[in-house]
Parts: structure tokens; C-alpha cells; sequence
């Protein structure tokens, strides 16, 4: 069992590219939270009623609030549906998997803040897979391919974009490792918005109980590698370390990779994990983060969490230690215009305080050359932290994780992490494209 398992390496998507305040409208709709700062992007409420409606029908049914997300018209109080081009709808890292047999190799985005595993299928209008640009699941060319006879299930975000269809189960590669009878999710539908990703769908790593197929929910490829004994029982656990192409001349050349089973002794580089215990209650990788340093000053947040999400690109957290990262740097300020924090991309290294968060009892430290995301124009850059709203949580994406090697340790409920540095921090504007 064990000689199987390997590292996974991820694929630099070429075709993303960074925009923050896109970013952060992508994070709007999969979270769903309420902004707390000024911009173009807000959140109202919707009546939506399900019922029978029409002559002869019985009026009846019932009403209920939906949160939707709205942009407004820059110096108008007029406001609409958010475009489908004001939200990055691209992933940044790309994983292989292969499904069925014979297989069939698909890109996915590999998502630590969700639990579902769908991809592209032949159930999908022609119209939508016409482009060619994806690899689309025949499930007809899978002999081990059984339906799910009854299940279905729907992904929805707040500006109420979504993705659906039907369910069945198939073999699963990753990394050399096999999962029997995976229940994979079909697309039979896909709002513009999904069909503007590069990848081939998404397998989600976070806990099952947030699953959207209904009418019973399936287990997660991580869950069944465990109850199958794909993977060891005393490292019923993954792993990600996730590089940055800024980084190409440092010693890990800016890899990306997964583990799954194990850990990667070299990535350790002779460290010890510090784990803290997480909540999953909400089916989210959350663990306490009670408190923050910025520029050698301890920011106390009592009683605050985060999530590990490698699906989000950003890190989002509380406003006022949000406002001091930004204090702390000259000329940083909030731009109402891109609903952002950005700083003069004239910034040097030296220039830019130390920020690290909490992960349980333990400060990690976020790479400067982490802190600027993406060209802001007019000679700024779109920081990479940015605010949460009215979240009650934090949510550290890439650009924290970026920082740590992690390890999401699902057998003892646990999440665990080493500090990376890189030789060099690479503080130049991302170009687009780059990762």
C-alpha cells in the first residue's frame, strides 16, 4: 500500500490570471458574507417564493429571504446582477486525476473549503463543451461506471451562479493511489460562470457533511480512501505545499504537490508540525486563531478561528487587524473603486512589516511576497489580505498557505503545519498569468 503513494504535483494553469478585485467577488459568492467596507459589490436580500402559480393553479406555497449579490454603478445608486466577468471563475493551481476505466485524465481544482468531486460530462448541452477546452467524462467509455439511480446535486453561489447534475460512483486515481467506487457528481448543467474555469471540475477536501448531494450525501474521496484502507491508519491524513511560479530559482523551484497517506519528509526540512485540534462541525478545516502580530505588535482576537482553504486564492480576515497590516505600510490604504486594500508597488521588502497569524497556540509567518497579490494600476498593487465582512471567521487561502507546509490530518481531527521561507522574497507587481 504504502510504495504507492507519491506526490502529486500540481499544474501551473497558464491561462489564469490575477485580478484582486475579481478574486474577491469569487469569495463574495462562495462565502456568501456581507461586505463591511465601501465599494461596488453589496449584498441584499431577495424574496423567493416556491409555490404554484398561473390560472387554476392553488396559490400557496412559501417565502423566503435569499442573501444575492449586487454590483452598483460607480457614482449611481442604481444596482444590478454582478456580471459574469467581474468574478475570477479560473483556479490558479491544477491537479490530475484519472477516473474509470479505462481512464480518462481530468484537471481539477483541488478545494480544501468544499466536499464535492464533480466533472464535466457527455450529460452536458453541446453547446457548453463545444469550445473543446475540457475533458469531458464519457461515462458510456467506463466499464467499472454505475449511476446512481434517485441522487443528484447542486452547487450554488450568491450571485446565483451554479452547477448540477447526476451522481454515480467509478474508480479514482490520485497519485498512484486507487479509491473503488468513488462517487463522482456529473455536470449536466453549468452556469457561464463555471464554464469560464480552466479546470475540469473540482474535488473538494473538506468534510462530507457539507456535501450537496442530496437525497443522501456520499463520502468523500479522502473519507474512502480511509475506510478502504487506501491509505495507512496511523497517517489517515493529506498534505499541500503549495509553491509560487515568482520562485522558480529558489531551491523547490516553486512546486506545488499533495501527499495523501503521508508526509513529506523532505518538505518537514527537518522541522517538527505544530498541529492544533479543528472544529469541523461546519465541515470546514477550522481551528482557533486568536491572535495576530503585525510589525512586532500582538493584535489579541479572542475567541477568533480561521479555515484552511486551498480553494481560495486570498486571505480574508477582520477588519482591524486588516487595517493595521495596511497602516503599517507606506502609503497602503482601502480603495473604494476596487473594494480593496492596495499599497504603492514601489514597496520594497524592507519596506513591509512582518505579519503572521495564529494556528492554534503558534504564530506563522505570511511570506512578503505574499502580501501584494495583483497589479492595482496607477502604480499599486492589490493587496493580498483583504477584509472578511461580515464573516465571523477568517478564511487564510494561498496567500497564507503559501507560507507553511500543511498537513490536514482527517484521522485525528487535527491540522498541522511547518514554517517555509524562501531564500528570497520576489516583492515585484505579479504579472498576469503568474501564480
Amino acid at each position: 500500500m504504502a510504495s504507492t503513494l507519491q506526490r502529486v504535483y500540481l499544474v501551473h494553469n497558464k491561462k489564469y490570471e490575477r485580478s484582486g478585485p475579481k478574486s474577491y467577488v469569487s469569495l463574495l459568492q462562495k462565502y456568501k458574507f456581507s461586505p463591511s467596507k465601501e465599494g461596488p459589490y453589496f449584498v441584499a436580500n431577495r424574496a423567493h417564493h416556491q409555490g404554484k402559480h398561473g390560472d387554476g393553479a392553488t396559490v400557496g406555497g412559501k417565502t423566503k429571504m435569499q442573501k444575492v449579490l449586487h454590483k452598483r454603478a460607480m457614482g449611481s445608486s442604481q444596482a444590478g446582477e454582478v456580471p459574469a466577468e467581474d468574478s475570477q471563475n479560473d483556479s490558479e493551481y491544477l491537479c490530475p486525476v484519472t477516473i474509470g476505466t479505462p481512464g480518462q485524465t481530468f484537471t481539477l481544482d483541488f478545494d480544501t473549503g468544499s466536499a464535492d468531486l464533480w466533472i464535466w460530462s457527455t450529460e452536458l448541452p453541446k453547446s457548453t463543451t463545444a469550445s473543446g477546452s475540457h475533458t469531458i467524462f464519457d461515462p458510456k467509455k467506463s466499464s467499472t461506471f454505475k449511476n446512481t439511480a434517485g441522487s443528484s446535486w447542486k452547487i450554488s453561489y450568491g450571485d446565483n451562479s451554479s452547477a448540477s447534475g447526476t451522481v454515480g460512483t467509478d474508480d479514482v486515481t490520485v497519485g498512484g493511489l486507487v479509491i473503488k467506487n468513488q462517487s463522482i457528481e456529473l455536470a449536466k448543467t453549468l452556469s457561464k460562470q463555471f464554464q469560464q474555469d480552466s479546470s475540469d471540475g473540482l474535488m473538494g477536501l473538506a468534510f462530507g457533511s457539507i456535501n450537496t448531494v442530496t437525497p443522501q450525501q456520499v463520502d468523500t474521496p479522502v473519507e474512502n480512501m480511509i475506510s478502504q484502507n487506501d491509505i495507512p491508519k496511523t497517517s489517515e491524513l493529506f498534505t499541500a505545499y503549495l509553491g509560487s511560479v515568482k520562485d522558480t530559482n529558489d531551491p523547490d523551484k516553486g512546486q506545488s504537490f499533495y501527499t495523501f497517506g503521508y508526509i513529506d519528509q523532505d518538505a518537514l526540512g527537518g522541522q517538527t508540525p505544530y498541529y492544533t485540534p479543528i472544529d469541523n462541525s461546519q465541515g470546514f478545516w477550522m481551528f482557533d486563531s486568536t491572535s495576530a502580530v503585525v510589525a512586532g505588535k500582538t493584535i489579541q482576537r479572542s475567541g477568533n478561528t480561521a479555515i484552511a482553504d486551498t480553494g481560495t486564492t486570498l486571505a480574508l480576515i477582520d477588519d482591524a487587524t486588516c487595517e493595521a497590516i495596511y497602516n503599517a505600510i507606506p502609503g497602503g490604504k482601502y480603495d473604494s473603486t476596487q473594494q480593496g486594500y492596495i499599497f504603492p508597488a514601489s514597496t520594497t521588502a524592507d519596506q513591509l512589516p512582518v505579519v503572521s497569524f495564529a494556528v492554534g497556540g503558534k504564530q506563522f509567518v505570511v511570506q512578503k511576497e505574499d502580501l501584494g497579490f495583483a497589479d492595482a494600476g496607477n502604480g499599486m498593487v492589490y493587496g493580498g489580505i483583504q477584509s472578511r465582512g461580515d464573516m465571523t471567521f477568517d478564511i487564510l487561502g494561498d496567500v497564507f498557505l503559501r507560507s507553511i507546509y500543511a498537513i490536514f490530518d482527517q484521522g485525528n481531527t487535527r491540522f498541522g503545519a511547518v514554517s517555509r521561507s524562501e531564500p528570497t522574497q520576489n516583492t515585484a507587481v505579479p504579472a498576469s498569468g503568474s501564480a
